[in-house]
């Protein structure tokens, strides 16, 4: 298994000794523009591999000859978000350079998956998808499992107990919209408002929808780093093992839930073939208009793509 992942900032740097400490890959590929960032940082990873005990071979690069053939390319190059910035404002900067790395890596590996993590997410999918011309099962975007594992952590933390114990699925677009789903939610089987009241389970989903901009004003430079890496591996430990992993993942709908032409958050099967199955699960009415409204806005930034 060979895997690349553009851009050596935070989210790549962790994402590429994650994949190589975990035993997903025999070679792993960084690749970032900036010269001697992406050869310094492999080196330094690879240097630990005698006392993390892992073999997996890791160059740094700042062309792509080096990810020829790889079996995912996971995408996280572009412009972090700044305190008051929204996603959304990245928007033309970070098409610009999806759309660059899309062409790139589908040129050397038409074969592969590719994993959309650059903001704004469910947009950025759209711009790899478009210009791959993959199939939609293979440009998968990395989202929900992100913004459910904020929600498992607040509610953890509000109730005491372990976040093992806590499941839970959030969907929709990447963003502001995102759709929590607290009916869904329970702890080792209980349902969620044993333990919490409406008012605080509100406030919990909340903290979730802005939980990414409260880490961006802590940090005031840059925004998460580790959450994000944790949530791609999860989502390549799935597709390297085959695990079929149910999983909430930004999928290319094309009628599943009312929804056409649009990246947003769903429950999916993640297998070895990518997105192997959307899972249309029953929501009520308000929780169906949730997340209608969520794509209506992904839509909405589409439409000013220029591709």
């Amino acid at each position: 298994m060979k895997i690349s992942v553009v851009g050596a900032g935070h989210v790549g740097e962790m994402t590429a000794v994650r994949i190589a400490e975990k035993g997903l890959a025999r070679k792993v590929v960084l690749i970032d523009i900036v010269e001697g960032i992406p050869q310094g940082k492999g080196l330094d990873m690879f240097e630990s591999s005698p006392i993390e005990g892992f073999d997996c071979e890791i160059i740094g690069t700042n062309g792509y000859d080096e990810s020829k053939d790889s079996d995912i390319v996971v995408i996280t190059a572009g412009v972090p978000r700044k305190p008051g910035m929204s996603r959304d404002d990245l928007l033309k900067i970070n098409s610009n350079i999806v759309k660059s790395v899309t062409e790139e890596i589908s040129t050397r590996s038409p074969d592969s998956i590719i994993i959309v993590v650059s903001n704004p997410l469910d947009v950025m999918a759209y711009v790899a998808l478009k210009v791959s011309g993959f199939e939609p099962n293979r440009v998968i975007g990395m989202a929900g499992i992100l913004d459910t594992a904020r929600y498992r952590s607040f509610i953890a933390m509000e109730i005491g107990v372990s976040v093992r114990d806590i499941q839970a699925m959030v969907l929709g677009g990447h963003g502001d919209t995102m759709v929590p789903l607290p009916r869904y939610t329970t702890v080792s089987g209980i349902p969620l408002n044993h333990f919490l009241s409406d008012s605080q389970i509100d406030a919990i989903v909340e903290r979730t929808r802005f939980g990414g901009g409260e880490i961006v004003k802590y940090l005031k430079t840059g925004s998460a780093y580790y959450a994000p890496s944790s949530s791609v591996v999860e989502m390549i430990d799935a597709i390297v093992n085959d695990k079929k992993r149910i999983l909430p993942c930004a999928a290319w709908l094309t009628g599943e839930y009312g929804i056409d032409g649009a990246y947003v958050g769903v429950p999916v099967k993640l297998g070895s073939a990518g997105i192997e199955e959307i899972l249309i699960i029953d929501l009520k009415e308000n929780e169906i208009s949730e997340l209608q409204e969520s794509a209506a806005h992904v839509k909405d930034t589409m439409k000013s793509l220029e591709l």
